[in-house]
Order: structure tokens, then C-alpha cells, then sequence
């Protein structure tokens, strides 16, 4: 279903992405933005989940920037790689760049929604405030978020938080509800990164939930 493709940023840059087509007209678009493991195989597959769920879907290679098909695991080593590249090596407005590319590539197939997970998470928030053509966002345990608070989305955005995530903790999640009214909070009973099924935190139900409200939502927003 999945294929790797190239795409090419404002400024000439040109990185990979993972695009994902359904069968049949698509509902709508979404781009998929990565943790700080990469592009791999899991968010491979979570772009294949939207297109398998009637979405064109793409997740661009925002790690391109630094080292070329950056593709970590999920040991202490690789995310203490992936915090290094994602949050110290990371230029982040090239990167939004990067995820502008990728909503004005997808968006040839219809309204484009942001989903975004861990690092990528807080990129979706961003993309929502910042970036153009963007319909929608449902960001995924966002680190750094509560330090975004000042902008103003514009379009909708549900966010989803772990309630076990130490990295983010409940009085994070408190300051995000109260400062951001017309954004959706959702709290489950699961740590961080509990979409990812490749992950010793991997909740199912709470993972099912999140992605069933997302796909809700996505249906409100881009039908």
C-alpha cells in the first residue's frame, strides 16, 4: 500500500517521506508526523493505518535534515539519539518547512489533518498554529507543548495524554486544558507512547480509543 517517495522543501531541500494511498477516491488527507525514532517501521505502518482507513497519507522524513532514512529503535541508546537529533541537531522552522511540503503534497487528494506522535506531537500543535492548510490536528502526547501555549491554532485539535507519562506529567496536561479552552483534551489510563504497539508502553484499548476519536474527528473535519 505504502511507497517511499521524494519530496522537495521551500527552500530546495529534498528529503524522503512514506506516502500511502487508499483504494478508491480518498476521504480526505493526513500527514503523519514521526516520534523521534524516525520515520520507522511503526510510523510506516500507522501511515497505512490511514490509508487502510480511506485517507491519503504521508509521513515526511523530517530527520532528513540531519542524516539521511534516520531510523532508530527502541532501546535507552536510540532514544537518547533521537532526543539529540529532535531537540539539540533539529532546525525545527526547517522542519515545519519539511511538514508544509508534505500537507501541500497530500493535499491535491482533499482537507488535510495533522497527527503527530511524542516529538511529532508537538509538531502537529505547531503545524496547526503555523503552517497552511491545515484543516486539522490530533497531536499525541506532545513533549513541550505547556511551553507552546501562547499561540492560537487555526483550525480544531484534540490532543491525547497518558496519564502514566512521567515526561509529561498531570499538572502539564492541567496548564494545556486551561490555557488552550477550545482544544480537546483526552486523558487515558496509559503511559507515554502508548500508540506504538512495537513499545513496551503500547496500551491496545487506549490506543484503539485515541485512534477512534481521531478518525471521528478527521470524518467531522475533512469529510
Amino acid at each position: 500500500m505504502g511507497r517511499q517517495i521524494e519530496l522537495k522543501a521551500n527552500d530546495g531541500f529534498t528529503f524522503g517521506a512514506w506516502e500511502s494511498l487508499p483504494v478508491g477516491k480518498p476521504k480526505g488527507a493526513d500527514v503523519v508526523i514521526q516520534e523521534i525514532f524516525g520515520v520507522n517501521i511503526h510510523i510506516r505502518e500507522v501511515t497505512d493505518g490511514y490509508a487502510a482507513a480511506g485517507y491519503a497519507a504521508i509521513a515526511p522524513q523530517i530527520f532528513d535534515r540531519v542524516d539521511r532514512n534516520i531510523e532508530l529503535g527502541y532501546t535507552q541508546e536510540d532514544m537518547g539519539a533521537g532526543i539529540r537529533i529532535a531537540f539539540q541537531q533539529l532546525n525545527r522552522d526547517q522542519a515545519l518547512g519539511d511538514v508544509q511540503a508534505a500537507i501541500d503534497h497530500i493535499g491535491t487528494h482533499g482537507k488535510v489533518g495533522v497527527v503527530g506522535y511524542c516529538f511529532g506531537g508537538l509538531l502537529t500543535w505547531l503545524s496547526a498554529c503555523t503552517l497552511k492548510g491545515v484543516s486539522a490536528a490530533s497531536s499525541y502526547y506532545g513533549g513541550g507543548v505547556v511551553n507552546e501555549t501562547g499561540r492560537k491554532a487555526s483550525c480544531p485539535v484534540i490532543m491525547h495524554f497518558g496519564e502514566k507519562d512521567a515526561h509529561i506529567p498531570m499538572t502539564d496536561v492541567a496548564k494545556i486544558r486551561a490555557a488552550l479552552p477550545d482544544a480537546t483534551v483526552y486523558v487515558y489510563p496509559a503511559d507515554h507512547g502508548f500508540n506504538c504497539n512495537h513499545r513496551g508502553s503500547y496500551d491496545a484499548a487506549a490506543a484503539a480509543t485515541a485512534r477512534d476519536r481521531t478518525l471521528e474527528f478527521f470524518a467531522k473535519t475533512l469529510g
